[in-house]
């Protein structure tokens, strides 16, 4: 058993955008895993402007373990969207399901409570809408 079987690129028929932007989610999702998992205060300090006085090794390691699942999930889609297209809508969809789960939590439940939300919180109003298109696009054959 191979860790890649063959590719299965020749078999999509959807946009090759959709295919496309789901290589740049891909970047845009490990890139700032990278900072959680790697940078000393995990992006919590200096990018979301967390206070750290107060359990702020708590929040480091939480965060390092989001950049860790970001990282993983970031990896898996840009393998999907270069050698698995026909992966392309279901991790679209996920991707989705993962962004309106955040958004959610951002700005309606957890979030909600609070003033302050770092670049995230807005990013992902942006990348949702960006998301679905791109799904859409996932499911329509080429001309």
């Amino acid at each position: 058993m191979r860790l890649f079987p063959p590719s299965t690129n020749d078999d999509y028929s959807g946009s090759l955008a959709a295919a496309y932007f789901l290589t740049v989610f891909a970047v845009l999702t490990i890139v700032p895993g990278g900072i959680h998992t790697f940078a000393p205060d995990g992006g919590a300090g200096k990018v979301a402007g967390l206070d750290l006085s107060q359990n702020g090794r708590v929040i480091i390691a939480l965060f390092a373990w989001a950049g860790a699942t970001q990282i993983a999930f970031g990896l898996a889609a840009g393998i999907v969207s270069l050698r698995y297209r026909t992966l392309v809508p279901l991790m679209l969809a996920l991707a989705i399901v993962e962004r309106t789960l955040h958004a959610l939590n951002a700005w309606a439940l957890t979030g909600a409570s609070t003033e302050h939300h770092p670049p995230e919180h807005y990013a992902v109003l942006i990348t949702l809408p960006l998301l679905v298109a791109a799904f859409a696009l996932s499911l329509r054959d080429r001309a």
